[in-house]
């Protein structure tokens, strides 16, 4: 059994001792696996603004690294589809940013965003000639800046 499914393993253990039934898929994203948790008890499983899912994918997270012991592999938890709304969201306001950043030759601040949202961020604008990114700030206001690439 590979890495992957042991990690699907353990978020079907997890489901099931909270009571949860769903159907969990996988699909590529960022470079990594994305386990997609189809349930009708989607909105405690997300929680408010995602936090549920967050602490969810961080319990898995350390499971997983306690458990399989090797280099830990890159993977998200989205719920019902709310991570992959969220990404298009999230890259559809780098993308708002970048442009203001063209125009108005002035750094862009985005709001505080977890290191997942900030990545989604970076990787969006890689490969934009014009413009540069970079974190800023520490822990829960860590935000990612958008430059022109001449600053």
């Amino acid at each position: 059994m590979d890495t992957k499914e042991q990690v699907q393993q353990l978020i079907e253990a997890t489901l099931a001792k909270m009571n949860i039934e769903a159907t969990i898929e996988t699909a590529e994203l960022l470079g990594g696996v994305c386990y997609q948790i189809k349930t009708l008890d989607g909105g405690a499983l997300i929680g408010e603004n995602g936090q549920n899912m967050l602490a969810l994918y961080y319990l898995v997270k350390r499971m997983a690294e306690r458990q399989l012991g090797s280099e830990p592999m890159q993977f998200s938890i989205d719920v019902n589809d709310y991570q992959r709304k969220r990404v298009e969201e999230i890259k559809e306001r780098a993308r708002m940013g970048a442009q203001r950043v063209r125009y108005f030759k002035k750094e862009v601040v985005m709001q505080p965003m977890t290191a997942y949202e900030r990545r989604v961020i970076h990787i969006t604008l890689a490969e934009d000639p014009d413009i540069v990114t970079e974190s800023r700030g520490e822990g829960e206001v860590r935000s990612v800046v958008i430059k022109p690439v001449s600053q």
